[in-house]
């Protein structure tokens, strides 16, 4: 029974202590006057009866009525309900004072209000809730007031405070005060549950469902949350909703639904609460940053940013949504319905605010279900004691992750939830039944939100009738006071000052009475709490649980049987799979499960072997648990690590334990808890199953498995029940049992925990960091153990001298933590003082005993033989390449490429294990594969140290042994990814050194630090370069000349004056500063500087010797440009000269010594010119056009000074030339002398007058010309974009329609068409007045749009148009505001270069996207996509299209100057393309040498810094546009494989040595800078080490020799060829030099290293060759073998065969060219004499398919793998390609390369068939395909029809025949044969019977191979 009110209290307004207007209340009188004890007096009433301050008003105001809440120090709530009354003031003075300061404002109104009213508030101050009840009887005592009632107030008031009310139990209770009113209380059922009203539904009706959930969500994970409304009543309201849709979480943080205005403060606190405010302090709120505001009356939640709050697990989230609205809206389903029911209405307020908290209590029934199975019962008696083990509730509803369940675990409110509901034996109400006893249900119907509908209306009713008992009282009868009192309130009394004696004497009557009165017993009903059924595994959201898992617990048993019956073979090899199925969690419990069957009597001793690999298993599982171990795997291995042990030797036994301490679980203190709590509550279950006798022990224990926890439980409730029976001696035994049992164990777990928790060597110093992961070093794998043991451990530590103190901190650390945890679990589960010291007595010694007996262990297990690690194998060096460091043990983990790991078939080469090596050019990893299958292959995999572009740490997990590793990821620019693990045994210092000394060599200080300087010195010599000595390169640069002219003119050197060209440092900064700079700013050097003191007199020639010979002055004179004659003076008749003027390199730095210029130029000239251009770069020539003599120019864009002054406007009116005129006038004045040297224009007699065209224009009609117009028109277009298109996108312009117009590949026309036409054909040039008004420079060069896609309308206007001499490729970004005189000869095409940042990101992502570093299965990152996104395709494009351009340009007659960026990127990539396709001679060795060596070497292409070559261009980074020059020359060597002497692999090797500065040829930025450091003349003569090879090119030449890889067979040119090949995206082709990989020896480019390999390799097979008949056949991996040794091409492959017999018979082997040659000359021959050519070998040899395309020959890739004549040629199929049909050529091996037919050919040749019945014997062509397994038969062997076709698969015999009627004569007998079919017999005849004898054991072999 309860008091329904304690305290009664009259308030009112303080007239005394009013403090600038704002009032204060004081308390008038409380009833009774002394507290009660069991509920004290609460403090602070006054200000919660006016939370928004006490003020005197104008007018009197209703009366008002609130509940406010206030908690006491006990956290007891007193509910106060407040009735505010106002009651009028008739003191004058206060008066006038209350009225001034009211109306201070306005201080002209004199007229003062009569009254003024002050509130009065009479408080009820109870520990029920009734707030019907409390508004009743307050308003009782105020209308007994106000009426005058004849009731004394004493006597109502001394009735309310006497009354007395049961708590709970469904009763009813009438009440009366007396004044003729009654009442009936109903009081709820349960009183566990919340009464609610219909408060709960008001809260969702005001703020909405989502709104709702987000508070929710929020209060239950602690957040700050604060109501605002101007109703009290509704906060009050809201706050209590809010709590109950918390059942059967209780809220325990600061609750105040109503929040006095004076308290406001409060909400600053850091603790969670909720909270009620009055929307009057709104502005106080907003600064409030961590609060979540909810607005009742405006409907809104608003959230900080800073807030997150955690909602629902999705499903639930979902569903509790819809159940709410279909509760709160139920016409929302049905609102589309065409036949709406007709009683949709929502329920009424009361029944629908108990549906929705029905909703919330299923909700939290799901949530929670299960939830006793999770408990763990510690003590029983004196009282049960009960801990909840989080882990593992998380771990079996996988719900591990779900960060709302996380934080609502680890709440306050669930914490008081376990206490309250934990123990078993208890009163239980609605919730207790759902969760155990409505499971299923609501896991069968979650999916059909209607069913669940129905069983939350179910619970609405029980919630409903729990709160209203008795719904039918209707005896209410409550007094209000009349309309009449209320309107004569004017001369209305106060409230009366009441007598307290008279209500006191009501109070101790009833008190006096209650003594009297029998004490009220009820009875409680405590039962034992169900458990509901026991949490199944569920399934999480994911579906994780692993699909065919049997299969893989199938495996893990195998394993486990494997090893303990010691067949460790067999083990080995599952290991991998095992290890794989251990990410499962079924695989993981499979594994705790197998490993105890073989445990006995708590010990299990194994051998080394066996121990290894059980500990490995038990890493590798535990690896996988998160450090809560929620899947319990962690506590199943627990006593298992215990049990398996080795023995070490005498008395000494290494236990599991110490191998596997690396893992975050065990640093975890709430796994120790959760660990030491199941074990005490199994000790207890066992404690009292002794006691029980047997029968009820039989009852207990339940067959299934799953029987403990209940029985434990069980066991405790069946205990409390009788606890109060027993005698008290029984009950101390009983607790001092179980205390002592407590004690055992902790004792237990103390020394459990120092197991784990120290180190196996304790000397090193692994403490117990925050994060619990020990350190790396103190590795605890079993054979790190042992195997690193001697070496490293002891040399760190024993040196430092501090292992005492070192170890004893260790076991500090340990004790420390170990006594943490004594400490919580004794106090939780009150073990007595006495014992929780001895404990703490006792860790210290027992960790002290555990180190002595772990340093024994540790000696021993040193001795162990180390485990069996894979042999470092050693790398084969080159000839002066050191190793800089030893063999590092690492594992190289597989990247993104799939080939390796065998996910595309093939057993996986990677992870492999072995080591990683650094010499002073590589770094190479050498290793075997950790797969077992594949363990006798070798790994490797290296690539230079110079072409490392990125390098980043990594942490690994390695798959076997389970440790995270500290690795490295290496991404090489030759396209290779290392991605690496450090083993154990590397000691992290080791890895940092390895890492500086990579970048040490990488960036090298100077480039006299590369592998190309330093090979044969020492390797540890790193060159330093000295900057000290302020004139070293201009010493150098004299050195060298001096040496180089055999000292001749030393004397001219004395004069070095104050010249110091920047130092190495700076200068390279500065132009990385330049090149990251958008606006181009050329490098302009102080001219002055620049200038030596003295030049080299002409007649001295010795000197220029060399630079003659480096000029490629051959070329010149080939191409007709000029020689050096003997006195170096000009001949005065050609148009240009070699100017010596650069020789010292003082015009321009980055240009060759000798230049080509025009001839009518002088030096003077030149000087004055190069100024206008970007690093002096000004335009030299650099290839004439035999047939036109149009000539091909270079030059650096101009400066952006120089620019408008050269296209002046015609216009412009004549002023006095000034500087910028003069020197843009010598501009014009070069242009014109270029162009005057062109014969075309002497031709025209030097007019440029269109006039002088015109005439001969109209008659032109010469085909070749007429081919070209559109064609050029529309290239022009394409490059420089129309504006429709948008660069960087795939379709590039014309790939539409006008690909028709621009097929470039033109029909070739007679010779004489070659020669230049007289009439010169209309260009591209509108006439004069039409391009003077065309802004918009060169479009006429395109002509206008045509309408037709084949160009028609158009073609007058192109023959009207004159053609320009000299076009200029100009940068379109530099070209702006310049106009074009129609009367200048030269015109420019404004065109988008690509910006060496384009480059350096497009090539960025392409080595993303061709060596991915990761595995990835989103889409967007698949190969092709990342291939677009880089870019690449698009800037070839580019390139190409341009080249493409100039080379119709020049071909058509103009000459063309490629004047872009600085000269030296972009327009030498577009120079040497167009001389590659116009110069069949570059198309050669020698030829394409030359190029490079002249286009990109002499001519400064910046090789160093594009390269990043050294530490000055670190910065910069890589830009590979060498690279992009090499992959637009293998496009177009794909499209015209039969122009180039030089194969692919040619290009590959350049590509792969360009950057390896293995030699010295692509070092350094130009002549200048390889003078000055003496390498560019110390090639040729002196060479001190034979065997190191300082120029690539030599190389190559020697390499040429010996080996014809280099060369391509179908080699076959045509004279003067032009290459047009097609630019577009689609005819691209990715280079495989991005994409391939042979790990078995690593990349192929070092031949030196491919012989040695090759002899290591030959001598293994000849070991015992018992394995029966051996298979001719040999598996090729694709990523492991390198195709072109395996698999070589047939040609290749005969010259090997030949080479090898040549040896055998001990012949001189001729070189293979020579042999090549031979065949080749005797081939055309006999070409010659066959009367019907075959056309296979015409097309190979002679090649006179001068009507089609030539790339359709079919050619042979190096490779072999693309290509579709895959010659793998077995024994037998070599053995049969001797001549057939005896013909003595070896033509029929050109047979093979038919160029319509993608067969494979084994054997072919003439024989005659006979026909069916009566048809006569014809000879046929049979061809014999062992890849389709089938014989097909031609008409002739020219013939493409296949006559007919014998499946191979039908044959059944082959047998020698006879001659048949009418077979061909004179043919042996023997030459007959017959084919045996299922259908028939064939019978054959061959010429001879040799032949007869090849063809049928070809088919034979055919058949025996199948």
């Amino acid at each position: 029974m309860a008091r329904l009110a304690d305290y009664f209290v009259v308030v009112g307004y303080d007239l005394d202590k009013r403090v600038e207007g704002e009032g204060q209340g004081r308390i008038l009188q409380r009833f009774p006057e002394k507290d009660w004890e069991d509920s004290p007096f609460p403090q602070g009433i006054e200000l919660f009866c006016q939370p928004s301050g006490w003020q005197l008003v104008p007018e009197r105001q209703p009366a008002s009525f609130f509940v406010a809440v206030l908690t006491d120090i006990n956290s007891e709530r007193h509910y106060c309900a407040c009735f505010t009354f106002w009651e009028c003031l008739d003191n004058p003075q206060l008066q006038k004072a209350e009225a001034s300061e009211v109306d201070e404002v306005d201080e002209e109104l004199t007229i003062q209000p009569p009254q003024v009213f002050a509130p009065k508030s009479l408080v009820l101050v109870s520990q029920v809730d009734y707030t019907e009840v409390f508004r009743n009887c307050l308003g009782l005592i105020y209308t007994v007031h106000v009426d005058g009632r004849s009731v004394p107030l004493e006597t109502v008031i001394g009735n309310l405070l006497t009354c007395v009310i049961p708590i709970a139990g469904g009763s009813q209770r009438t009440i009366t005060l007396g004044a003729g009113d009654r009442q009936v209380i109903q009081t709820p059922i349960n009183d566990s549950l919340p009464v609610s009203g219909s408060s709960v539904a008001q809260l969702f009706r005001q703020l909405g469902i989502v709104n709702v959930l987000y508070l929710f969500c929020a209060a239950l994970t602690e957040h700050k949350i604060l109501f605002l409304s101007s109703s009290y009543q509704r906060l009050t309201d809201a706050c209590r909703g809010l709590l109950a849709i918390m059942f059967p979480l209780k809220y325990s943080f600061t609750y105040v639904p109503i929040l006095p205005g004076k308290l406001l403060e409060v909400l600053s606190t850091p603790t969670p609460f909720i909270i009620g405010v009055n929307s009057f302090f709104r502005s106080e709120t907003q600064e409030l940053l961590d609060v979540i505001i909810a607005d009742l009356d405006g409907g809104t939640v608003t959230i900080p940013e800073c807030v997150h709050i955690s909602l629902l697990p999705e499903p639930l989230l979902q569903l509790t949504q819809t159940l709410l609205s279909m509760a709160l809206d139920p016409e929302l389903e049905v609102a589309d319905h065409a036949f709406p029911p007709l009683s949709t209405q929502p329920s009424a307020l009361k029944i629908q605010d108990k549906e929705i908290r029905a909703v919330f209590l299923w909700l939290f029934a799901r949530l929670f279900q299960g939830y006793r199975w999770c408990l763990h019962i510690i003590r029983i008696h004196p009282e049960p004691v009960i801990c909840f083990y989080k882990a593992a509730f998380l771990g079996q509803r996988a719900l591990s992750e779900d960060d709302f369940l996380m934080k609502v675990l680890d709440g306050m409110a669930f914490a008081s939830f376990v206490s309250e509901r934990g123990p078993p034996y208890r009163a239980t109400d609605l919730f207790d039944d759902l969760v155990a006893n409505e499971f299923e249900r609501i896991q069968q119907e979650e999916a059909c939100p209607h069913k669940v509908m129905n069983h939350v209306k179910e619970l609405a009713e029980q919630l409903f009738k729990n709160e209203n008992p008795y719904p039918a009282v209707t005896m209410h009868k409550v007094q209000r006071p009349s309309e009449s009192s209320q309107s004569t309130m004017q001369n209305q009394m106060p409230f009366p000052v009441l007598d307290e004696v008279a209500v006191q004497l009501f109070i101790d009557h009833a008190a006096a009475k209650l003594k009297t009165a029998p004490p009220v017993v009820k009875a409680e009903l405590k039962s034992m709490v169900p458990s509901g059924p026991p949490l199944g595994d569920i399934v999480d959201r994911n579906g994780s649980m692993i699909a065919n898992s049997a299969r893989r617990l199938e495996v893990v048993r195998n394993c486990i049987t494997y090893i303990f019956e010691n067949k460790m073979l067999e083990a080995k090899k599952l290991m991998p799979a095992v290890l794989r199925a251990l990410k499962g969690r079924a695989a993981r419990v499979c594994l705790t499960q197998e490993l105890n069957q073989h445990v006995l009597q708590n010990r299990a001793v194994l051998d080394d072997q066996q121990f290894d690999y059980i500990v490995r298993m038990m890493n590798c599982t535990l690896q996988d648990c998160s450090h809560m171990d929620e899947y319990g795997i962690a506590a199943a291995l627990l006593p298992l690590v215990t049990a398996f042990c080795r023995k070490l030797g005498a008395g000494v036994t290494q236990f599991a334990y110490s191998c596997v301490q690396e893992h975050m679980v065990w640093t975890n203190m709430q796994f120790w808890e959760a660990m030491f709590y199941s074990d005490v509550q199994n000790h207890i279950r066992a404690l009292y199953l002794e006691t029980e006798d047997e029968e009820q022990q039989n009852n207990l224990q339940d067959g299934s498995g799953g029987g403990r926890e209940i029985s434990a439980l069980e066991l405790a409730s069946e205990q409390s029940r009788l606890w109060p029976t027993l005698s008290k001696e029984m009950q101390a035994e009983r607790v001092q049992k179980e205390e002592s049992t407590v004690f055992s164990q902790a004792i237990h777990y103390a020394n459990r925990m120092s197991y784990l928790l120290l180190p196996l060597d304790t000397s090193k110093n692994r403490l117990l960091r925050s994060s619990g992961l020990g350190d790396v070093e103190s590795v605890s794998n079993s054979y790190v153990t042992n195997s690193i043991a001697g070496s490293m451990a002891e040399s760190y530590d024993t040196e430092s001298g501090f292992e005492d103190a070192e170890s004893s901190d260790v076991a500090n650390s340990v004790v420390r933590f170990i006594n943490r945890f004594v400490d919580k679990v004794c106090n939780e589960s009150g073990v007595t003082n006495e014992h929780l010291k001895a404990l703490h007595t006792m860790i210290p010694d027992i960790v002290q005993m555990h180190i002595e007996t772990l340093d024994a262990v540790h000696r021993e297990s040193k001795r162990l033989p180390p485990i069996q690690k894979p042999k470092l194998l050693r790398p084969t060096l080159l000839a002066g390449e050191e190793l800089v460091m030893d063999g590092m043990r690492v594992h190289l983990i597989p990247d993104g490429r799939e080939e390796a790991t065998g996910l595309m078939g093939g057993p996986p080469l990677l992870p492999a294990e072995g080591a990683i090596f650094l010499t002073t050019y590589r770094i190479i990893f050498k290793g075997t594969p950790t797969d077992p299958l594949v363990g006798e292959q070798v790994v490797t995999r290296s690539f230079p140290i110079a072409s490392l572009t990125k390098e980043k740490r990594l942490s690994v997990t390695l798959p076997m042994d389970q440790f995270v590793q500290e690795g490295l990821q290496l991404r090489s620019c030759t396209f290779q990814l290392m991605k690496i693990a450090f083993d154990e045994e590397v000691a992290s210092d080791l890895a940092e050194v390895f890492r500086k000394h990579v970048h040490k060599l990488r960036y090298p200080q100077h480039v006299q630090g590369t592998f190309a300087f330093t090979v044969g010195q020492s390797g540890k010599m790193v060159v330093e370069h000295k900057t000290k000595d302020k004139n070293q390169s201009l010493k150098t640069l004299s050195k060298n000349l001096v040496k180089s002219a055999k000292r001749t003119i030393g004397r001219q050197y004395v004069t070095r004056k104050k010249y110091s060209p920047p130092t190495w440092e700076n200068r390279s900064s500065f132009q990385s500063e330049l090149d990251e700079d958008e606006i181009s700013v050329s490098e302009e050097v102080d001219q002055s500087s620049l200038t030596l003191s003295s030049t080299i007199r002409s007649s001295d020639r010795q000197t220029m010797g060399n630079v003659v010979e480096r000029a490629c002055c051959r070329d010149y004179q080939r191409l007709g440009l000029g020689t050096l004659s003997n006195s170096l003076t000009r001949s005065k008749n050609e148009p240009f000269r070699i100017s010596t003027l650069n020789r010292m390199y003082t015009i321009c730095r980055s240009y060759p010594g000798l230049l080509i210029v025009p001839q009518s130029i002088p030096d003077a000239t030149i000087q004055r010119i190069c100024r206008g251009y970007r690093q002096n770069r000004f335009p030299v020539v650099c290839w004439r056009n035999s047939r036109t003599k149009a000539v091909l120019l270079r030059s650096a864009g101009l400066h952006a000074k120089g620019v408008v002054g050269f296209f002046k406007s015609p216009n412009a009116p004549a002023a006095v030339p000034s500087q910028a005129d003069s020197s843009s006038l010598e501009q014009e004045k070069y242009l014109q002398a270029i162009i005057s040297s062109m014969p075309s224009y002497c031709e025209s007699s030097g007019r440029n007058t269109l006039s002088g065209f015109t005439s001969t224009h109209m008659n032109t009609s010469d085909s070749s010309d007429k081919l070209r117009q559109p064609k050029i028109g529309a290239l022009m277009k394409q490059v420089m974009g129309t504006k429709e298109d948008v660069p960087g996108t795939f379709s590039r312009g014309a790939l539409g329609q006008r690909a028709k117009v621009i097929s470039l590949s033109q029909p070739k026309v007679s010779g004489k068409a070659r020669n230049p036409p007289r009439g010169k054909w209309g260009s591209i040039r509108g006439t004069g007045r039409l391009s003077a008004y065309n802004p918009d420079v060169g479009t006429r060069l395109a002509g206008k749009e045509s309408p037709q896609p084949n160009g028609g309308p158009s073609e007058a206007l192109f023959l009207r148009q004159q053609k320009a001499y000299l076009y200029i490729i100009g940068d379109k970004g530099q070209l702006k505001g310049g106009k074009q005189d129609s009367f200048q000869q030269w015109e420019v095409v404004p065109i988008e270069v690509c910006d060496v940042r384009q480059v350096k990101n497009s090539f960025k992502k392409l080595m993303k996207a061709c060596v991915p570093s990761s595995l990835t299965s989103d889409p967007n990152m698949s190969f092709l996509r990342c291939l677009e996104e880089s870019e690449w395709m698009a800037l070839l494009h580019r390139v190409l299209q341009v080249s493409v351009l100039v080379v119709e340009l020049l071909d058509t007659g103009s000459s063309v100057m490629v004047s872009l960026e600085d000269g030296w990127d972009v327009t030498t990539q577009v120079v040497s393309l167009v001389q590659l396709l116009s110069d069949p001679y570059y198309r050669t060795f020698d030829g394409f040498r030359l190029l490079v060596e002249k286009e990109w070497l002499s001519f400064g292409h910046r090789f160093s810094h594009r390269g990043a070559q050294t530490l000055g261009s670190q910065s910069s980074g890589f830009t590979p546009v060498f690279l992009q020059f090499l992959d637009c020359v293998h496009q177009i060597h794909l499209q015209f494989p039969m122009e180039f002497e030089f194969s692919q692999y040619y290009l590959k090797f350049l590509a792969y040595h360009y950057v390896s500065n293995r030699f010295r040829t692509f070092l350094l930025d130009s002549d200048y800078e390889r003078i000055e450091l003496g390498v560019l003349y110390e090639e040729k003569g002196e060479r001190k080490s034979p065997q190191v090879c300082k120029s690539v090119w030599d190389y190559i030449d020697r390499l040429n020799k010996k080996t014809p890889v280099f060369y391509n067979y179908m080699f076959s040119p045509e004279d003067e060829e032009v290459l047009r090949p097609y630019t577009f995206i689609s005819n691209l082709k990715v280079w495989d030099f991005y994409t391939e990989e042979t790990l078995s020896e690593g990349p192929s480019f070092d031949w030196e290293l491919r012989g040695r390999q090759e002899h290591v390799t030959e001598e293994t097979p000849e070991k015992p060759d018992t394995s029966g008949p051996k298979s001719q056949r040999r598996i090729v991996w694709p990523c492991y073998d390198n195709l072109n040794k395996v698999v070589p091409n047939a040609i290749t492959k005969l010259l090997q065969d030949l080479q090898s017999l040549e040896a055998e018979l001990g012949q001189t082997s001729e070189k293979w060219k020579d042999t090549w040659d031979k065949i080749k000359t005797t081939q055309k021959t006999e070409t010659k004499l066959e009367s019907k050519p075959s056309f296979s070998s015409s097309l190979l040899m002679s090649s006179n398919l001068s009507h089609q395309r030539r790339s359709q020959g079919v050619y042979l890739q190096e490779s072999g793998v693309g290509s579709s004549i895959n010659l793998a040629l077995d024994c037998e199929a070599s053995a049969t390609s001797t001549p057939v049909a005896g013909r003595p050529s070896t033509s029929t091996l050109y047979s093979q390369f038919q160029s319509t037919e993608s067969e494979n050919r084994s054997f072919e040749g003439i024989l005659y068939k006979k026909g069916a019945l009566l048809k006569p014997w014809k000879p046929r062509w049979f061809v014999l395909d062992k890849t389709k397994h089938q014989l097909r038969y031609y008409e002739s062997r020219q013939d493409k029809e296949c006559k007919g076709v014998i499946e191979l698969a039908d044959v059944e015999s082959v047998t020698p025949g006879t001659p048949a009627m009418g077979a061909p004569k004179n043919v042996e007998e023997k030459a007959f044969f017959d084919l045996k079919t299922t259908k028939r017999v064939y019978n054959f005849c061959a010429q001879d019977c040799m032949n007869a004898q090849l063809w049928m054991d070809s088919i034979q072999s055919c058949l025996s191979d199948a």
